[in-house]
């Protein structure tokens, strides 16, 4: 491929998209590597390798090689990038392209300089770093170039980050490692203490994604089958779990983004904190789709609360938009030159 080419990346606990210019968003897989324990070798990326997670023998092992928005395996997660950029460019490229990877704010200068040094390993020419909610909110079609404020709430696997934006900046922000990831610990544990049953990840996951909600549904409680091991006698068991019962399992992670918010809002100044109660909260990442996670927020708040058009996406397109608006963001942008972080 002959030419500059322009990579946005959304690296993600849970998921990667990768958004090319011009193109848009071309890949979305899983952020799972399957490697052989003995040799390290690696075996399956994204799709292949979720399936073999929790059923796979001694000697392959399936793992997430970022947890909480960070970098904790660091071979495997340059192994995964650089799997996906030649998946996505091809092996022949003449130019290495230029990469923008989110990263979530408040992350510390060793684990910027990781992320930044994968992307370079896996065929960077430059890489840039933008903070995650400021890829949401332009992801979201926000406009941030004003001085108005702009809120955006972006709930990943790993983490939430919560920012009030204006002038292409952030303004006032705060993260925390809670996200997707916790919700589906807290369904585990709650199935764990009540009914002695042990489920895996991804059925913890299912549980959310079908009935999990965090309001209470009066009448209209749904339900479904799950199947896990019975930790009295070790044998496969099925147990049927309601979607009343989800919402006080997740109730104390729901509860901690809760006051993530608050605590933004409390900072923020009055002009800003004015302009919000007019624009609203904005919603990003896979985890603001859990049911009435964004009536909850509108009702804790008081606040009008609306998920963005495509939450998954929204990082993905906002890095897009940011290599094409690099002269404005500048400032905003956290790059490598010359083997160091500027």
């Amino acid at each position: 491929m002959f030419g500059t080419m322009d990579i946005g990346v959304d690296l993600g606990t849970a998921n990667i998209l990768i958004y090319i210019k011009g193109k848009g968003v071309v890949l979305q897989e899983p952020s799972v590597v399957a490697m052989d324990r003995d040799s390290g070798r690696i075996l399956a990326i994204g799709e292949e390798a979720r399936r073999m997670m929790g059923r796979t023998p001694g000697n392959i092992v399936a793992v997430r090689p970022l947890r909480e928005g960070v970098i904790a395996d660091y071979d495997a997660t340059e192994n995964m990038l650089k799997y996906y950029i030649q998946k996505v460019v091809g092996k022949n490229y003449f130019f290495k392209p230029r990469i923008m990877i989110c990263i979530p704010s408040g992350v510390t200068s060793v684990e910027k300089r990781a992320v930044l040094e994968a992307a370079v390993q896996a065929g960077a020419s430059k890489t840039y770093l933008i903070e995650e909610p400021l890829a949401a909110a332009l992801g979201a079609g926000l406009d941030i170039t004003e001085p108005c404020g702009a809120m955006v709430v972006d709930i990943g696997g790993g983490t939430t980050d919560v920012a009030i934006l204006s002038l292409n900046d952030i303004v006032v922000n705060a993260a925390i490692r809670v996200g997707g990831d916790n919700f589906d610990e807290a369904l585990v544990r709650y199935i764990k203490k009540e009914y002695n049953v042990l489920i895996g990840e991804r059925t913890a996951e299912s549980i959310k994604m079908t009935i999990g909600t965090v309001l209470p549904k009066g009448g209209r409680s749904e339900s479904m089958e799950v199947k896990g091991r019975d930790l009295v006698t070790g044998l496969p068991k099925t147990l049927r779990i309601t979607s009343e019962e989800t919402r006080g399992a997740m109730a104390e992670p729901v509860a901690l983004i809760v006051q993530c918010i608050k605590t933004v809002l409390e900072k923020t100044p009055p002009e800003l904190a004015s302009d919000i109660i007019d624009r609203g909260i904005v919603m990003t990442g896979g985890g603001s789709l859990l049911n009435g996670l964004d009536k909850l927020i509108n009702l804790e708040t008081g606040i009008p609360t609306c998920l963005a058009e495509d939450p998954l996406s929204c990082v993905a397109l906002g890095t897009g938009k940011a290599l094409e608006s690099l002269e404005y963001l500048q400032d905003s942008l956290t790059t490598l030159k010359k083997g160091n972080i500027a």
